[in-house]
Protein backbone atom coordinates (compact mmCIF):
# COMPACT_ATOMS: atom_id res chain seq x y z
CA UNK A 1 0.00 0.00 0.00
CA UNK A 2 2.74 2.63 0.71
CA UNK A 3 4.55 1.66 -2.69
CA UNK A 4 1.35 2.44 -4.76
CA UNK A 5 -0.05 5.61 -2.04
CA UNK A 6 3.67 6.66 -2.86
CA UNK A 7 3.84 5.94 -6.80
CA UNK A 8 0.54 7.95 -7.23
CA UNK A 9 1.94 10.89 -5.00
CA UNK A 10 4.96 10.84 -7.32
CA UNK A 11 3.07 10.75 -10.56
CA UNK A 12 0.39 13.57 -9.12
CA UNK A 13 3.46 16.09 -8.84
CA UNK A 14 5.28 15.76 -11.92
CA UNK A 15 1.88 16.04 -13.65
CA UNK A 16 1.89 19.17 -11.46
CA UNK A 17 4.45 20.13 -12.71
CA UNK A 18 3.68 19.83 -16.43
CA UNK A 19 0.78 22.31 -15.61
CA UNK A 20 2.42 24.64 -14.14
CA UNK A 21 4.59 24.79 -16.99
CA UNK A 22 1.75 24.89 -19.64
CA UNK A 23 -0.05 27.55 -17.55
CA UNK A 24 3.07 29.84 -17.18
CA UNK A 25 3.51 29.25 -21.36
CA UNK A 26 -0.40 30.46 -22.25
CA UNK A 27 -0.28 33.00 -19.95
CA UNK A 28 2.77 34.92 -21.46
CA UNK A 29 0.40 33.97 -24.70
CA UNK A 30 -2.41 36.06 -23.68
CA UNK A 31 -0.84 39.57 -24.08
CA UNK A 32 1.76 41.79 -22.42
CA UNK A 33 0.03 42.56 -18.99
CA UNK A 34 1.72 46.04 -18.83
CA UNK A 35 -1.21 47.11 -21.49
CA UNK A 36 -3.23 46.76 -18.44
CA UNK A 37 -1.25 48.44 -16.07
CA UNK A 38 -0.54 51.35 -18.19
CA UNK A 39 -2.47 53.96 -20.16
CA UNK A 40 -2.88 54.12 -23.65
CA UNK A 41 -0.36 57.15 -24.16
CA UNK A 42 2.19 55.38 -22.09
CA UNK A 43 5.65 56.40 -23.63
CA UNK A 44 8.41 53.21 -24.15
CA UNK A 45 10.33 53.93 -21.16
CA UNK A 46 7.42 54.05 -18.87
CA UNK A 47 6.46 50.27 -20.12
CA UNK A 48 10.18 49.53 -19.41
CA UNK A 49 9.71 50.45 -15.91
CA UNK A 50 6.65 48.68 -14.96
CA UNK A 51 8.60 45.44 -17.41
CA UNK A 52 11.28 45.34 -15.06
CA UNK A 53 9.32 46.40 -11.69
CA UNK A 54 7.34 42.88 -12.81
CA UNK A 55 10.04 40.94 -13.93
CA UNK A 56 8.81 41.01 -17.36
CA UNK A 57 12.07 42.26 -19.11
CA UNK A 58 14.13 38.98 -17.40
CA UNK A 59 14.43 35.39 -19.90
CA UNK A 60 11.24 33.29 -20.11
CA UNK A 61 13.39 30.09 -18.18
CA UNK A 62 14.39 32.70 -15.18
CA UNK A 63 10.31 34.23 -15.23
CA UNK A 64 9.80 30.38 -15.02
CA UNK A 65 12.25 29.51 -12.29
CA UNK A 66 10.88 32.90 -10.33
CA UNK A 67 7.50 31.27 -10.79
CA UNK A 68 7.44 28.00 -9.70
CA UNK A 69 9.76 28.87 -6.80
CA UNK A 70 7.31 31.28 -5.69
CA UNK A 71 4.32 29.08 -6.45
CA UNK A 72 5.74 26.69 -4.31
CA UNK A 73 5.46 28.78 -1.24
CA UNK A 74 1.42 30.09 -2.09
CA UNK A 75 3.28 33.18 -3.39
CA UNK A 76 1.84 34.19 -6.95
CA UNK A 77 2.35 37.74 -7.37
CA UNK A 78 0.37 41.00 -6.60
CA UNK A 79 -3.27 41.01 -8.58
CA UNK A 80 -2.71 43.70 -11.53
CA UNK A 81 -6.93 44.45 -11.48
CA UNK A 82 -6.90 44.37 -7.54
CA UNK A 83 -4.32 46.72 -6.24
CA UNK A 84 -3.29 45.90 -2.62
CA UNK A 85 -4.77 42.22 -3.29
CA UNK A 86 -2.22 39.21 -3.77
CA UNK A 87 -3.72 36.38 -6.51
CA UNK A 88 -3.64 33.98 -4.22
CA UNK A 89 -5.85 36.38 -1.63
CA UNK A 90 -8.32 36.82 -4.36
CA UNK A 91 -8.77 32.67 -5.25
CA UNK A 92 -9.37 32.10 -1.34
CA UNK A 93 -11.68 35.07 -1.37
CA UNK A 94 -13.36 33.03 -3.84
CA UNK A 95 -12.90 29.42 -3.26
CA UNK A 96 -15.54 29.21 -0.52
CA UNK A 97 -18.29 30.05 -3.12
CA UNK A 98 -17.24 27.49 -5.96
CA UNK A 99 -16.49 24.57 -3.12
CA UNK A 100 -19.67 25.47 -1.77
CA UNK A 101 -21.50 25.12 -5.38
CA UNK A 102 -19.25 22.20 -6.44
CA UNK A 103 -20.05 20.17 -3.21
CA UNK A 104 -24.32 20.91 -3.82
CA UNK A 105 -23.74 19.78 -7.57
CA UNK A 106 -21.65 16.61 -6.69
CA UNK A 107 -24.72 15.82 -3.94
CA UNK A 108 -27.64 16.24 -6.50
CA UNK A 109 -25.89 14.69 -9.29
CA UNK A 110 -25.09 11.59 -7.05
CA UNK A 111 -28.64 11.37 -5.35
CA UNK A 112 -30.31 11.70 -9.10
CA UNK A 113 -27.88 9.35 -11.41
CA UNK A 114 -27.31 6.29 -8.72
CA UNK A 115 -30.59 5.38 -7.93
CA UNK A 116 -31.84 5.75 -11.58
CA UNK A 117 -28.96 3.86 -12.59
CA UNK A 118 -29.65 0.97 -10.01
CA UNK A 119 -33.38 0.98 -10.99
CA UNK A 120 -32.82 1.44 -14.72
CA UNK A 121 -30.02 -2.27 -14.12
CA UNK A 122 -33.22 -3.78 -12.42
CA UNK A 123 -35.61 -2.92 -14.98
CA UNK A 124 -33.39 -3.78 -18.26
CA UNK A 125 -35.75 -3.62 -21.25
CA UNK A 126 -38.50 -2.09 -19.56
CA UNK A 127 -39.58 1.69 -19.69
CA UNK A 128 -38.22 2.79 -16.94
CA UNK A 129 -34.35 1.67 -18.60
CA UNK A 130 -35.70 3.50 -21.65
CA UNK A 131 -36.38 6.50 -19.20
CA UNK A 132 -32.69 6.34 -17.89
CA UNK A 133 -31.49 6.13 -21.33
CA UNK A 134 -33.41 8.95 -22.84
CA UNK A 135 -31.73 11.01 -19.63
CA UNK A 136 -28.32 9.68 -20.35
CA UNK A 137 -28.98 10.66 -24.27
CA UNK A 138 -29.96 14.23 -23.44
CA UNK A 139 -27.50 14.97 -20.21
CA UNK A 140 -24.54 14.13 -22.69
CA UNK A 141 -25.92 16.17 -25.65
CA UNK A 142 -27.13 19.31 -24.14
CA UNK A 143 -24.19 22.28 -23.39
CA UNK A 144 -24.30 23.05 -19.91
CA UNK A 145 -24.22 26.90 -20.63
CA UNK A 146 -27.07 26.40 -22.40
CA UNK A 147 -29.17 23.92 -20.03
CA UNK A 148 -28.32 26.87 -17.66
CA UNK A 149 -29.98 29.83 -19.94
CA UNK A 150 -33.16 27.63 -20.46
CA UNK A 151 -33.26 26.37 -16.60
CA UNK A 152 -33.09 30.63 -15.97
CA UNK A 153 -36.17 31.67 -18.50
CA UNK A 154 -38.44 28.78 -17.63
CA UNK A 155 -37.80 28.91 -13.56
CA UNK A 156 -36.47 32.24 -12.86
CA UNK A 157 -37.90 34.46 -15.39
CA UNK A 158 -41.35 32.22 -16.33
CA UNK A 159 -42.19 30.54 -13.49
CA UNK A 160 -40.49 33.54 -10.48
CA UNK A 161 -39.29 30.10 -8.67
CA UNK A 162 -35.79 30.92 -8.65
CA UNK A 163 -33.53 33.45 -8.48
CA UNK A 164 -31.71 34.22 -11.79
CA UNK A 165 -28.09 35.14 -10.09
CA UNK A 166 -26.08 36.06 -7.42
CA UNK A 167 -25.50 33.88 -4.51
CA UNK A 168 -27.26 33.32 -0.90
CA UNK A 169 -29.45 30.35 0.51
CA UNK A 170 -30.03 26.98 -1.05
CA UNK A 171 -32.79 28.54 -3.63
CA UNK A 172 -29.94 30.08 -5.17
CA UNK A 173 -27.97 27.22 -5.70
CA UNK A 174 -30.15 24.94 -7.55
CA UNK A 175 -29.93 25.82 -11.02
CA UNK A 176 -27.14 26.46 -11.41
CA UNK A 177 -25.99 23.39 -9.15
CA UNK A 178 -28.28 21.38 -12.00
CA UNK A 179 -26.65 22.66 -14.73
CA UNK A 180 -23.39 22.22 -14.12
CA UNK A 181 -24.18 18.67 -12.61
CA UNK A 182 -26.50 17.22 -15.53
CA UNK A 183 -23.84 15.87 -17.73
CA UNK A 184 -22.64 14.00 -15.25
CA UNK A 185 -25.96 12.80 -13.82
CA UNK A 186 -25.83 11.24 -16.98
CA UNK A 187 -22.58 9.59 -17.36
CA UNK A 188 -22.50 8.49 -13.90
CA UNK A 189 -26.10 6.86 -14.55
CA UNK A 190 -24.71 5.09 -17.18
CA UNK A 191 -21.84 3.87 -15.64
CA UNK A 192 -23.88 2.88 -12.45
CA UNK A 193 -26.27 0.64 -14.68
CA UNK A 194 -23.99 -1.28 -16.28
CA UNK A 195 -21.89 -2.05 -13.22
CA UNK A 196 -24.90 -2.93 -11.82
CA UNK A 197 -26.01 -5.40 -14.24
CA UNK A 198 -22.76 -7.18 -13.88
CA UNK A 199 -23.10 -7.73 -11.03
CA UNK A 200 -26.56 -9.15 -10.73
CA UNK A 201 -25.35 -11.99 -12.81
CA UNK A 202 -22.63 -13.46 -10.33
CA UNK A 203 -23.34 -17.12 -8.47
CA UNK A 204 -23.59 -14.66 -5.01
CA UNK A 205 -25.88 -12.76 -5.95
CA UNK A 206 -28.32 -15.88 -6.99
CA UNK A 207 -27.57 -17.30 -3.89
CA UNK A 208 -28.88 -14.84 -1.69
CA UNK A 209 -32.48 -14.47 -3.39
CA UNK A 210 -32.58 -18.97 -3.20
CA UNK A 211 -31.77 -17.80 0.60
CA UNK A 212 -34.99 -15.40 1.07
CA UNK A 213 -33.09 -12.53 1.28
CA UNK A 214 -35.37 -9.38 0.77
CA UNK A 215 -35.04 -8.41 -2.67
CA UNK A 216 -34.42 -4.65 -1.36
CA UNK A 217 -31.51 -5.82 0.74
CA UNK A 218 -30.27 -8.13 -2.53
CA UNK A 219 -30.56 -4.69 -4.82
CA UNK A 220 -29.50 -1.79 -2.56
CA UNK A 221 -27.34 -3.61 0.15
CA UNK A 222 -25.32 -6.60 -1.58
CA UNK A 223 -25.53 -5.55 -5.49
CA UNK A 224 -24.80 -1.58 -5.12
CA UNK A 225 -21.90 -2.39 -2.60
CA UNK A 226 -20.42 -4.26 -5.24
CA UNK A 227 -21.41 -2.17 -8.62
CA UNK A 228 -19.76 1.05 -6.64
CA UNK A 229 -16.33 0.32 -7.22
CA UNK A 230 -16.85 1.22 -10.79
CA UNK A 231 -19.04 4.11 -10.26
CA UNK A 232 -16.02 5.66 -7.61
CA UNK A 233 -13.11 5.49 -9.99
CA UNK A 234 -15.33 8.34 -11.86
CA UNK A 235 -15.58 10.60 -8.58
CA UNK A 236 -12.34 11.91 -9.63
CA UNK A 237 -13.24 13.00 -12.96
CA UNK A 238 -16.48 14.47 -11.52
CA UNK A 239 -15.01 16.56 -9.22
CA UNK A 240 -12.46 17.88 -11.63
CA UNK A 241 -15.21 18.42 -14.18
CA UNK A 242 -17.53 20.44 -12.18
CA UNK A 243 -14.65 22.51 -10.47
CA UNK A 244 -13.44 23.35 -13.81
CA UNK A 245 -16.79 23.77 -15.51
CA UNK A 246 -17.49 26.05 -12.83
CA UNK A 247 -16.79 29.04 -15.02
CA UNK A 248 -19.19 28.67 -17.44
CA UNK A 249 -21.83 28.07 -14.76
CA UNK A 250 -21.03 30.61 -12.40
CA UNK A 251 -20.69 33.17 -15.27
CA UNK A 252 -24.29 33.12 -16.37
CA UNK A 253 -25.18 32.85 -12.96
CA UNK A 254 -22.67 35.60 -11.57
CA UNK A 255 -22.21 33.39 -8.68
CA UNK A 256 -19.17 34.80 -6.99
CA UNK A 257 -16.65 32.00 -6.96
CA UNK A 258 -13.23 31.18 -8.59
CA UNK A 259 -14.83 30.62 -12.11
CA UNK A 260 -15.92 34.09 -12.26
CA UNK A 261 -13.08 35.47 -11.06
CA UNK A 262 -10.82 33.40 -13.93
CA UNK A 263 -13.33 35.37 -16.56
CA UNK A 264 -12.69 38.62 -14.73
CA UNK A 265 -8.98 38.23 -14.42
CA UNK A 266 -8.66 37.61 -18.49
CA UNK A 267 -10.77 40.05 -19.69
CA UNK A 268 -8.10 42.09 -17.44
CA UNK A 269 -5.15 40.16 -18.27
CA UNK A 270 -4.44 39.77 -14.93
CA UNK A 271 -2.02 36.92 -15.24
CA UNK A 272 -1.14 36.20 -12.15
CA UNK A 273 -4.76 35.85 -10.52
CA UNK A 274 -5.42 33.50 -13.79
CA UNK A 275 -2.15 31.59 -12.91
CA UNK A 276 -3.25 31.24 -8.85
CA UNK A 277 -6.91 29.74 -10.69
CA UNK A 278 -5.79 27.38 -12.91
CA UNK A 279 -2.90 26.15 -10.36
CA UNK A 280 -5.85 25.94 -7.84
CA UNK A 281 -8.04 24.13 -10.24
CA UNK A 282 -5.09 21.71 -11.22
CA UNK A 283 -5.03 21.03 -7.31
CA UNK A 284 -8.04 20.32 -6.92
CA UNK A 285 -8.31 17.72 -9.72
CA UNK A 286 -4.91 16.02 -9.05
CA UNK A 287 -6.00 15.81 -4.83
CA UNK A 288 -9.36 14.13 -5.64
CA UNK A 289 -8.01 12.08 -8.37
CA UNK A 290 -5.42 11.19 -5.43
CA UNK A 291 -8.13 10.05 -2.93
CA UNK A 292 -10.14 8.16 -5.38
CA UNK A 293 -7.03 5.91 -5.99
CA UNK A 294 -6.61 5.57 -2.35
CA UNK A 295 -10.32 4.71 -2.19
CA UNK A 296 -10.74 2.34 -5.00
CA UNK A 297 -7.00 0.92 -3.60
CA UNK A 298 -8.90 0.01 -0.15
CA UNK A 299 -11.65 -1.16 -1.70
CA UNK A 300 -9.90 -3.56 -4.53
CA UNK A 301 -6.64 -4.48 -3.03
CA UNK A 302 -5.80 -6.46 -5.96
CA UNK A 303 -5.64 -2.79 -7.57
CA UNK A 304 -2.46 -2.37 -5.66
CA UNK A 305 -0.19 -5.13 -7.34
CA UNK A 306 -1.07 -3.91 -10.98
Amino acid sequence: MQRYLARRILQSLITLLAISVVVFALSRLSGNPVDALLPDDATPEEAAIVMQEWGLDRPLHIQYWSFLRNAVQGNLGDSLKWPGETAMAMVWQRLPATLQLGGFAIIVSTLIAIPIGVLAAVNKGKWFDGFGKLIALIGQAVPSFWLAIVLIWVFAVHWNVFPTSGRGGLEHMVLPAIAMGWYQVAALMRLTRSATLEVLDNEYIKLARLKGVPEWRVIWVHTLRNAAITPLTYFGVIVGYIFTGSVVIETVFAWPGTGLLAIEAIRARDYTVVQAVVLTFAVVFIVANLIVDVLYAVVDPRIRYT
